[in-house]
């Protein structure tokens, strides 16, 4: 895996740094060549208490074989973005329903002039530093390539660092630095106990659905992200963020290697449960409705009398602010409501039309999604069908619209969001055109309501009348070969 992996991450962020040294100031190109950097479910977030849900069943997170034997041979190495330690496949998370395999461990940080450079934020505050242990289901899928563009394929454990005591542990690998000063080098690492690096309790912890957090920003990730930090020395933190380069050891002008994190984004209708209730914070954090609640729910959409479903308030469980105004949008909200069930209606008449911008919902007997998303097969058909139409520049937006109800449907059932508007309607297009008017004016008229009473949305993003981000130039890039999609560069899946 390491020295074929680290290489593979090299080609993909060639032309990142080439062209920007910073990656804080190229982030917001990334959806130009990447559409899903642009779409649904992104990472990192900031967790804030207000999304904050207690689930009762969550169990403490179980690692095996984490204790690696100083005669086992990793690898470490610079791959222009990050410092990337290869793991063995027998280390693997054995809580979660499924197994998950180690593949790698890397890091995010600051600089030595802004010590706060972790992705993941807690009620706004920043960390030093961030460790990612990355996993895929191996249960499903032969390898980590395989896994990455599925919404079930990857697991990562994130680990808060804050300068403070030095952490042994972290200088096994730390003290091989200077081996791995400028991109592509790497070295040979004694095998190390990574269960040292993450925080002594293990049942504490954030989960929420997630992506990559850099491309092609698939959004695969099943995040756990401990309550709990750990700390490294300011000697230490320095080592990290000063002696390591984006650039290659001949070329002529060295680019820093520090500030390597993703900025927070959008949680849109997302929800992050909680494996504990106590702390600062937390008391009174809302328990998750129970999945059996939210499947009956999913089944009276489906099959139910929606007349009196809108009765009954279905409206109540979606999130406050869930449908954000343009900044200076001349329409109001009403109106753009009424466009978008004018567009749904004649779409539920035009089937053929439906299929070119939404993909099915497939849903089994319990309200459960039969089949996992392959985000490279769905970006190839809604690629095609795009430059059918000469509408190419669509497609992250028409990505976004065609992901979020399916991933939204998933994460809901499993607690880890809040029904959104544009899956409701997904749902309500198979279903009979008046009762499902009547549903969807329901929600309409209660959103609005809410939009007016709520003062918690401070900021406006553009939306589309779905729910999708405002359409983004998405130039093509050449095919190489061995590679099934033009977008899909080599690389390593880093988060």
């Amino acid at each position: 895996m390491s020295y074929y992996h680290i290489s593979l991450s090299s080609l993909l962020f060639q032309t990142h740094y080439s062209e920007t040294p910073s990656w804080l100031d190229g982030q917001q190109q990334w959806s130009k060549q990447y559409p899903y950097c642009g779409g649904a479910f992104q990472s990192p977030i900031d967790i804030k208490s207000e999304l904050l849900r207690f689930d009762p069943t969550l169990r403490p997170i179980e690692v095996q074989n984490y204790n690696l034997s100083p005669n086992e041979q990793l690898t470490l190495g610079n791959n222009g973005h990050s410092i990337q330690l290869s793991l063995p496949p027998k280390m693997h998370i054995s809580s979660l329903p499924q197994r998950y395999t180690a593949a790698q461990l890397h890091l995010h940080w600051g600089s030595s002039s802004r010590p706060t450079g972790s992705e993941h934020l807690v009620n706004n505050k920043q960390y030093a530093a961030e460790v990612h242990v990355v996993h895929y289901n191996s249960d499903k899928y032969p390898s980590m390539a395989t896994a990455v563009d599925k919404s079930d394929g990857l697991a990562v454990l994130g680990v808060l660092i804050e300068v403070g005591e030095f952490n042994p542990a972290f200088e096994q690998f730390l003290k091989f630095i200077n081996g791995v000063k400028y991109r592509d080098q790497r070295v040979q690492v004694p095998g190390l106990n990574i269960r040292a690096l993450l925080p002594a309790r293990l049942d504490e912890y954030y989960r929420y659905d997630g992506s990559l957090t850099t491309p092609p920003c698939y959004p695969s990730v099943l995040w756990t992200v401990f309550r709990n930090h750990i700390t490294i020395s300011r000697k230490q933190f320095l080592a990290l963020a000063t002696s390591l380069y984006a650039s290659h050891a001949q070329d002529s002008d060295p680019v820093p290697l520090n500030n390597n994190y993703r900025k927070t984004q959008l949680a849109e209708s997302r929800v992050v449960l909680v494996s504990f209730k106590d702390g600062k914070g937390l008391h009174g954090t809302p328990t998750v409705t129970s999945p059996l609640t939210r499947k009956r729910i999913i089944q009276q959409l489906m099959v139910g009398d929606l007349a009196d479903l809108a009765d009954e308030g279905l409206y109540q469980l979606l999130p406050s602010g869930l449908e954000k105004l343009r900044a200076g949008e001349k329409k109001d909200f009403e109106n753009q409501q009424s466009e978008a069930l004018a567009k749904s209606k004649h779409q539920m008449q035009n089937p053929s039309l439906r299929k070119k911008t939404q993909t099915s919902l497939s849903v089994g007997k319990l309200g459960l999604a039969e089949d996992e998303l392959c985000f490279v097969s769905l970006e190839q058909r809604v690629s095609h069908q795009l430059k059918q139409s000469h509408s190419e520049i669509q497609l992250a937006h028409t990505l976004k619209d065609a992901v979020f109800p399916e991933l939204n449907l998933k994460s809901y059932l499993n607690c880890k969001s809040d029904l959104a508007l544009p899956t409701i309607r997904h749902i309500l297009r198979e279903r009979p055109t008046d009762e499902a008017f009547e549903l969807d004016h329901s929600l309409t008229k209660a959103l609005t309501n809410q939009k007016k009473t709520s003062s918690a949305v401070k900021k406006s993003v553009p939306v589309t009348n779905s729910g999708g981000l405002s359409p983004v130039a998405v130039p093509r890039k050449p095919h190489i070969q061995g590679y099934p999609h033009s977008w899909l560069l080599p690389m390593e899946w880093e988060d």
